[in-house]
């Protein structure tokens, strides 16, 4: 089977994931107790018993979800051996791809994120901005009232084509305010405001951008044979310079999911796995290609029936 490995990005967390695992395999453990150690903090402790309006800020969600996407990933790969065709992941989650890929070390990566998500959250102070999530409008129709909407001081511009009929818009408050309202009168069937602490993928996140391109000019990049999907462009790419730059530009570039499936799909993939808290994106993926099989892992039961299915002879 042409596994593709993908792995979730932020609003996947709750408070109790990866302990079921860390319980009963010293693999996982070995890893929540790297990224501890890595972190100076106890991630563990966020992670296991919350609380969840700790878990749930930037710069604790974006580590809390590599690291336990990373763990599912370490234990199947521990009792099958399998490897994936490419890797992906959503925005934070191209993070755990690289991991999984070997391009980046899991200590390298979660310090990195940690930094991210710090330096994402003092871009833009808060209240300042806001995502919405606009369901039932074409990208081409959302990107002209995204221009409407938008002025010189409150940009909004599409920030996630996750998939087909779901949309989702970021930039200053007033902005996406704006972009909604019109969005609705132009015929979008629904828009859901986003639960987030900042305009994420927009022009507002340049000056995390910046920060960040010098701290990935200073961690160790591994050439890897496996390809990660890259969410600014959906090419997927060993060389380590183009995957630095697509981290770099991904902060204020849009997340093409979208466009990264159909990629994998046109690759000859022929099923999906999805490692870490949730099934976010296998619930997208269906929705570009509903015959493509997806799996995930995240608890004993997920991992036990993934296992079985993709082992099978």
């Amino acid at each position: 089977m042409k596994l593709a490995f993908v792995f979730p990005g932020q609003g996947a967390q709750y408070v109790g994931m990866g302990k079921e695992l860390c319980e009963r395999y010293p693999v996982a453990r070995a890893v929540m107790e790297a990224a501890d150690e890595a972190l100076g903090f106890s991630l563990s402790r966020l992670c296991f018993e919350g609380p969840e309006e700790e878990l749930r800020l930037t710069y604790h969600t974006q580590p809390a979800l590599l690291t336990v996407s990373t763990l599912a990933h370490r234990v199947f790969h521990e009792l099958t051996g399998v490897r994936p065709v490419v890797t992906a992941g959503h925005s934070l989650g191209e993070y755990s791809a690289l991991v999984a890929a070997g391009v980046l070390s899991f200590e390298d990566a979660v310090r990195l994120v940690h930094l991210r998500g710090r330096w994402m959250d003092e871009a833009v102070p808060a209240g300042r901005g806001a995502m919405s999530a606009v369901m039932g409008m074409e990208a081409a129709d959302l990107e002209a009232v995204c221009r409407e909407a938008s002025t010189p001081d409150e940009p909004v511009e599409v920030a996630n084509f996750n998939c087909p009929g779901q949309i989702v818009i970021s930039g200053a408050a007033g902005a996406v305010a704006r972009a909604g309202e019109l969005a609705k009168a132009r015929g979008a069937r629904r828009v859901i405001p986003l639960v987030v602490s900042g305009p994420f993928h927009s022009s507002l996140m340049k000056p995390a951008a910046e920060r960040l391109a010098k701290a990935l000019a200073e961690v160790t990049w591994h050439e890897s044979g496996i390809p990660v999907m890259a969410n600014v462009d959906a090419v997927a790419r060993t060389d380590v310079e183009g995957i630095r730059r697509a981290l770099e530009v991904q902060l204020y570039q849009p997340v093409r999911w979208e466009d990264d499936v159909r990629a994998m799909l046109a690759m000859g993939i022929d099923g999906f796995v999805e490692f870490g808290p949730g099934t976010v994106l296998s619930g997208l993926i269906r929705k570009v290609d509903r015959r493509i099989p997806v799996f995930h892992v995240e608890d004993e039961a997920s991992l036990r029936e993934t296992i079985a299915a993709t082992t099978a002879e």
